[in-house]
């Protein structure tokens, strides 16, 4: 090739990259104006009654999913973690309140501040009255619209 030639090759590849990365870039701005689905979205705990949550090597992260009714049996299933154990049961929501009933866990031991999570974790579900999102972030509410836990979603591809 002649130098003519690479320098034009250059410029052209150079403008590609250029524009091609501004196309795909986007600000966390992008991102306020869009709530995530409170179905079928993983939902990390971060802080309980403002407090943030540890996160414990070796553990699972604690977190639920609502995941939407079965048609066949018009349930409504959360499942999730408590950080410990493994959590499934059932919720109930409309547009401003939220619910959780039976809720299980399996039954491992939870030495520590793991078990402390578990147990502060289920006695929030069983107060949540109410929920709101903001973007990436779920809030529960108590009967007193009092803010009880903060969920971040979590994309896993």
């Amino acid at each position: 090739m002649k130098q003519a030639q690479v320098m034009t090759w250059a410029a052209v590849m150079s403008a590609a990259l250029i524009l091609g990365g501004c196309a795909g870039a986007q600000s966390s701005e992008d991102y306020q104006g869009v709530d995530e689905p409170l179905e079928n979205t993983y939902w990390k705990l971060v802080a309980l009654d403002d407090q943030p949550t540890p996160v414990m090597e070796g553990k699972r992260e604690a977190h639920i999913v609502l995941h939407t009714p079965d048609s066949s049996t018009q349930n409504s299933r959360v499942a999730g973690s408590t950080g410990c154990n493994r959590l499934m049961g059932e919720y109930h929501h409309d547009e401003q309140e939220l619910g959780f009933g039976r809720l299980a866990t399996t039954r491992m031991a939870c030495p520590g501040e793991a078990g402390s999570l578990e147990r502060d974790f289920l006695a929030t579900l069983n107060d949540v009255a109410g929920w709101q999102i903001e973007g990436k972030t779920l809030t529960l509410t108590d009967e007193q619209g009092v803010s009880r836990a903060r969920l971040e979603a979590v994309h896993l591809y």
